[in-house]
């Protein structure tokens, strides 16, 4: 019997139109281009202004981008995964709400939260499900109004995170492209050093919660970048040791959008040339479950059938990995 692997078969992007530039964040916290620049590589990112827009609304615009380029009926779509930190809302989830809103209505859809991992977690179960043999088309979407959940007075997180969405489509492939090893890991010790402590079970919202900025992200941001080093380099070392893969191998890093150094870091660490690294943080920041699939939509015409991509990521909770797979296709020009 052909073994079935999962393959990327198509990709989508949105972002939203308001540029938050690091000149104007000079005048909103004490803060300079040079030092937002030098630490993070970051220069402009995403916001997500129109109210009553949520990341579903720049979700279906990437889902939509997708079928749009793919020219695929999504009613044809088994499965939708919203890969997501910042939800529409509590217990609704949001991945149903966009699979409705595509048209894809034979798909089932449900959420998934793993932080900054999430659309790298994403892949595994989209892949799963495909090698499962049980469904053909799964779409994978990540997707994050990281604006909802930022306290535009804290300079150590405003100046990083963004807005913006990515989707890919993994289909079957009996060619052993796909997705071929993953490497994923975490550890609850993460749990104190990047999280927004109120609005959960442990402290449910209140006027005393919010009055005292408890429903924004606080990160330790030393710790954090400590452990996202750490983290990223070795997994993605190892999953090229897994695989017998020498830096000349592998043809594309796909990191995680964090941070320029963490991603310097990885690329020193496989030993993997600067003009493979691919990045486009200066233009979006972190947009935390997009960052993925937004480097595939940027640089999608790079690709080329049978090269080997090697994703890594890092997110909350502690939550990392990092995902060996070879592209499917050459771009249509």
């Amino acid at each position: 019997m052909t073994t079935i692997t999962a393959a990327i078969t198509a990709v989508g992007a949105y972002v939203p139109e308001f540029v938050l530039s690091n000149q104007v964040l000079e005048t909103m916290v004490d803060t300079n281009d040079e030092w937002i620049t030098t630490r993070t590589g970051i220069k402009e990112r995403r916001l997500l202004k129109e109210k009553g827009k949520g990341t579903s609304y720049m979700a279906i615009k990437a889902a939509q981008d997708l079928i749009s380029k793919a020219n695929i009926n999504p009613e044809e779509i088994d499965l939708v995964i919203m890969a997501t930190a910042t939800p529409d809302m509590p217990v609704a989830a949001t991945g149903v709400y966009v699979a409705s809103q595509i048209g894809a209505v034979n798909a089932f859809a449900y959420d998934l939260q793993a932080a900054c991992s999430s659309f790298l977690f994403g892949m595994s179960n989209a892949a799963a499900y495909i090698e499962s043999g049980r469904y053909k088309k799964v779409l994978l979407i990540g997707a994050d109004k990281m604006s909802s959940i930022i306290d535009y007075t804290d300079r150590a997180t405003c100046i990083i995170f963004g807005d913006g969405a990515g989707a890919v489509l993994f289909e079957p492939n009996y060619e052993g492209l796909g997705l071929q090893d993953e490497f994923l890991r975490s550890d609850g010790i993460g749990r104190e050093y990047l999280k927004i402590d109120a609005g959960g079970s442990i402290l449910p919202p209140s006027a005393e919660t919010v009055a005292n900025g408890q429903h924004f992200v606080f990160q330790d941001g030393k710790t954090v970048f400590k452990y996202a080093v750490s983290g990223m380099a070795d997994v993605s070392e190892k999953i090229m040791e897994r695989n017998n893969l020498t830096k000349d191998d592998v043809n594309w890093l796909i990191a995680h959008q964090a941070n320029k150094r963490i991603i310097d870091a990885t690329a020193n660490r496989m030993g993997v040339d600067e003009e493979k690294v691919l990045v486009n943080i200066q233009k979006y920041g972190n947009t935390t479950s997009a960052t993925l699939p937004l480097l595939l939509s940027d640089f999608e015409d790079k690709f080329k059938k049978g090269d080997n991509l090697i994703f890594a990521a890092f997110g909350g909770g502690f939550t990392w990995g990092s995902i060996y797979l070879k592209w499917a296709y050459n771009k249509q020009q």
